[in-house]
């Protein structure tokens, strides 16, 4: 008997879903990579596993593959993935839920539109915890490179992103850049890499390259991130508009040691049975 899976997406961030509650499956890196590979597997950015939750309290417990097998720890638009399967499942109603991720618990509710709105936390910029060896100037830290120095914010989402300001949200460097920074030894877990170009104070275009995955076409967290330090740097509103290659996520932080909230789409694409 093969594992059911299901494809999903948010924003183009896409998803196979395997609610191993209920089924057997013995998922390793080797796997996740050949599951991931859009040639020879089914296809994804990242895989995420259900699984029973530790506290009772807890609508379920999810894990994160990256498309390299590795694991991540936090991963917003896969979140509302999560939420958006839960309801079709009839785990949920209406009510705010809670979820085991990777990096602790977060809240999350489906909103009137529809959409899944999902509490991923307060912004951590403490350059110990992103982690970070680098000390910061004024909240900016400054690397050099083949391109010359390179300014960034960096924060902790549950997982590690550095922001750099971009003037051309089409600059062709963007994909080797984020290579460069999200490899680089500074950052001992490696980083999500984000470019913002910012249109106005409450609303800004990103692009986003995820450790483990490259570049995709929107990354929740990433979202979050952004508006995070840029709202550090006094550059945006605490409601912002982001607008990322796939779609469009709506990222509120009201400042300082307060949660980030995100909203956006889900999609469930098709459901399947994988062989082996």
């Amino acid at each position: 008997m093969g594992v059911i899976f299901h494809k999903m997406h948010g924003a183009g961030n896409d998803f196979v879903l395997l609610d191993l509650r209920g089924q057997d499956y013995p998922l390793d890196a080797k796997r996740a990579s050949l599951i991931s590979d859009r040639h020879r597997g089914i296809g994804c950015d990242q895989i995420l596993v259900l699984r029973n939750p530790a506290r009772s309290e807890n609508i379920a417990n999810y894990e994160i593959w990256n498309s390299d097998g590795s694991q991540a720890l936090q991963c917003g638009n896969g979140a509302r993935c999560v939420g958006l399967y839960l309801e079709l499942n009839g785990d949920i109603d209406s009510k705010p839920f809670t979820l085991e991720s990777p990096s602790g618990k977060i809240v999350m509710k489906k909103g009137s539109d529809g959409q899944f709105e999902v509490n991923l936390g307060t912004p951590d910029f403490e350059p110990s915890r992103i982690p970070l060896s680098l000390v910061p100037n004024d909240s900016r830290y400054h690397l050099e490179s083949p391109w010359g120095q390179l300014e960034f914010g960096a924060v902790s989402m549950g997982n590690p992103h550095a922001l750099l300001l971009i003037d051309d949200i089409a600059d062709v460097r963007i994909p080797d850049i984020g290579t460069f920074i999200s490899k680089h030894d500074l950052f001992p877990q490696g980083c999500n890499v984000g470019f913002a170009q910012v249109e106005s104070r409450t609303r800004i275009r990103l692009r986003v390259y995820e450790r483990g995955a490259g570049e995709t076409l929107a990354c929740g967290s990433g979202a979050c991130a952004a508006v995070a330090v840029l709202g550090q740097w006094g550059r945006v509103d605490d409601l912002v508009d982001v607008l990322l290659p796939g779609g469009h996520l709506v990222i509120k932080w009201p400042g300082e040691n307060r949660p980030v909230t995100m909203k956006g789409p889900a999609k469930h694409v098709f459901r399947g049975t994988l062989n082996g």
